[in-house]
């Protein structure tokens, strides 16, 4: 029996949603398989462009065009070899890359002992004349003292960059950038990021290099809040980042903007060293993520919340500080919170 007037005088608003849910869902799917066709691992730029519109071009024409049981079917053979061959791409440690991320660090633990090899401590003189220089470290687990929260805007906005720094009391911080690892003549992408474009690298460092960098050469804003947390808890975070760099030095990884980025790593291996919490769009949209810190009290409250940012700003200090040997001791100096 057909349904009444009044029956479907309500069911129609559903089927318009379903029908515009159903076409974004289609467009979705297209534009992800061209793109990851796109950038995919072929060699030559024009035959990916070419075989990306190829593909967009037959699934418009079998989707709004001339659709079809047939057409459906072919396309939906083409997407699965599409799904296929990009998860067949496999990340390398071994590309032509970037002086900045050439080296992969190392952790050798022995007992209270760390070793670290691959510690970056670039001299810079300008963004693009630096002296490139890695080093080997020790330290012990027993004087890490707590934890610094970094993080930096290439502009004010929802996203930035974050990345910890792990005190000591007879040594200097060390800083660890989870971080794309772009190969010679690369930049950064956020859409390449989604498709296997950038492998997955945590840059350790001397401070002078990774934070200096950024206050003093990329122009960067860059925000330094000290967490409330206890020692015990930096050290478990840290054997985890351990780990991870291990695990990364010999099974590389593809970074990936969505899900395998600096904020959420850093969240992710807070959880696996005890942190309590629920996920929060802060984690996502990192570029409001002290707000997060400090509504969920992981940084000094003493103070409102825009005061707070106004003295984590540290950028003054680090150009007047650049290349100093108490370069980690003059950025921290006028910041409220735990003093190690």
């Amino acid at each position: 029996m057909a349904p009444s007037p009044r029956r479907r005088f309500f069911l129609a608003p559903f089927r318009w949603l379903l029908a515009v849910v159903s076409v974004l869902v289609q467009v979705l799917l297209v534009a992800w398989a061209s793109l990851a066709i796109f950038y995919s691992n072929l060699p030559w730029p024009w035959l990916r462009l070419a075989l990306a519109l190829a593909f967009a071009g037959f699934a418009v024409w079998a989707f709004w065009i001339a659709p079809s049981r047939r057409m459906h079917m072919a396309l939906g053979a083409l997407y699965v070899g599409v799904i296929l061959w990009w998860i067949a791409i496999p990340p390398s440690n071994d590309r032509h890359w970037r002086p900045e991320v050439a080296v992969m660090p190392r952790a050798f633990i022995d007992g209270d002992r760390v070793h670290l090899t691959g510690v970056r401590n670039i001299e810079y003189r300008s963004l693009d004349d630096f002296t490139v220089r890695y080093e080997e470290r020790d330290v012990l687990l027993s004087r890490l003292n707590g934890l610094d929260f970094y993080v930096s805007y290439w502009r004010e906005g929802p996203v930035g960059h974050t990345f910890l720094s792990f005190t000591f009391d007879d040594a200097l911080p060390l800083s660890i950038s989870i971080e794309t690892r772009p190969e010679v003549g690369e930049e950064y992408d956020p859409l390449a990021s989604l498709f296997k474009q950038y492998e997955l690298i945590y840059v350790v460092g001397d401070e002078r290099d990774i934070v200096g960098v950024r206050t003093n050469y990329r122009d960067e804003s860059v925000y330094l809040y000290r967490l409330n947390t206890s020692a015990e808890n930096a050290r478990r975070l840290f054997l985890v980042y351990l780990e991870r760099i291990n695990e990364l030095a010999d099974h590389p990884e593809f970074y990936h903007l969505l899900s395998n980025n600096c904020t959420l790593n850093i969240v992710r291996y807070a959880n696996a060293a005890g942190r309590e919490g629920r996920f929060d769009i802060r984690h996502l949209l990192n570029g409001l993520i002290d707000s997060y810190l400090y509504h969920s009290g992981r940084v000094d409250t003493s103070l409102p919340f825009e005061a707070l940012r106004r003295l984590s700003l540290i950028n003054g200090p680090a150009r007047a500080a650049d290349g100093a040997p108490d370069f980690a001791e003059r950025i921290r100096a006028a910041l409220p919170g735990p003093h190690r």
